[in-house]
């Protein structure tokens, strides 16, 4: 039997503690980023995968800087480890971490490296435009997700899909390809193949100003943008100086196109539902939600939000034309 530790923070961890529980094997420990304040009033919430192992009575670690604790290196050691696991962790593991375990360290990564290493690769696969990404499950070593590849399994993005859905299949490819990387470490350590490092792309953590919408982008270019920022923390542009929530779009043909500037509403109705103008070409916004409203189709909030054929959307201190 196989003495696991697990390293993970939000929900995409889940089915990877899921695996582990269903493998037989003992984990003996999980680690997670310390509990953190969250909603309106603050509360200090704990992760995901703190509450997993709460409810699975699992000794549960929250070190602040894994690096710089001595303290919690040596409760590791004391549990001694045959492998750790770690997805979507949240911090770099220095050297003498990745050490302490006897089969070495593992990562559960969402793409197919050396594709997207960092912080969003699923978000930025959908930006770019990728039909396809995946799951590589990686030995750790000191560099960002550079280690040799133990397994990948790759799979279609769906036409519409958005990061949020993404997100969810992929926890769940996840959950299975580490199963079965379990029981090949079950029979000894796998060996890895070392990854081309010259064909590596880097992502970093998403920010909330990623969302504002550019106009002057082509179509595609923005739908994906809303595609890859959808749920958290969405594309947005602004309308009467509030800003304007855009949870789903699609590119659209429309013929006369060159007295229109980048951010013009061309048609704002009950049948067409809003549609912009965008460098090269249109995006009919399907999905809207107005500050302090709920998620609405752009039918229902134009009917409550009527908006002139005309107008320009953009910058918070721009005036409708």
């Amino acid at each position: 039997m196989i003495r696991i530790v697990f390293m993970g923070t939000p929900e995409f961890a889940i089915p990877c503690l899921e695996a582990i529980k269903q493998s037989g094997n003992s984990l003996v420990a999980i680690v997670t980023q310390p509990d953190k304040p969250r909603g309106r009033g603050n509360i200090m919430t704990p992760s995901p995968v703190k509450e997993w192992g709460i409810r699975e009575g699992i000794p549960v670690f929250q070190p602040v800087k894994v690096r710089n604790d001595y303290d919690f290196m040596s409760s590791i050691r004391l549990l001694e480890p045959d492998l750790v696991v770690t997805a979507a962790f949240g911090q770099i593991l220095p050297q003498e971490f990745l050490d302490i375990p006897s089969l070495g360290c593992i990562n559960v990564h969402a793409s197919l490296l050396p594709k997207y290493r960092g912080a969003s690769p699923i978000q930025h696969a959908l930006i770019n435009g990728e039909k396809v990404t995946g799951i590589t499950i990686i030995y750790m070593d000191a560099g960002m997700d550079t280690g040799d590849i133990i397994a990948a399994r790759e799979i279609s993005i769906g036409d519409d899909e958005n990061a949020g859905e993404l997100h969810d299949r992929l926890a769940c490819l996840g959950g299975e390809l580490l199963l079965e990387v379990i029981k090949r470490f079950e029979k000894g350590k796998p060996e890895g193949v070392p990854q081309d490092h010259e064909k590596a792309t880097y992502c970093g953590k998403i920010d909330k100003s990623m969302g504002e919408i550019d106009w002057d982008k082509k179509a595609y270019d923005i739908r994906n943008m809303i595609r890859g920022l959808t749920p958290w923390p969405g594309a947005f542009t602004y309308y009467s100086g509030k800003r304007l929530k855009v949870w789903k779009a699609a590119e659209r043909e429309y013929l006369t196109l060159n007295q229109y500037e980048p951010g013009t509403v061309i048609l704002a109705n009950e049948r067409d539902g809003l549609v912009v103008r965008c460098r090269d070409g249109v995006l009919q916004l399907l999905e809207l939600q107005g500050e302090g409203g709920r998620r609405m189709t752009a039918e229902e909030y134009l009917r409550g939000n009527p908006i002139l054929e005309g107008t320009r959307l953009g910058q918070p201190n721009r005036e409708d034309s």
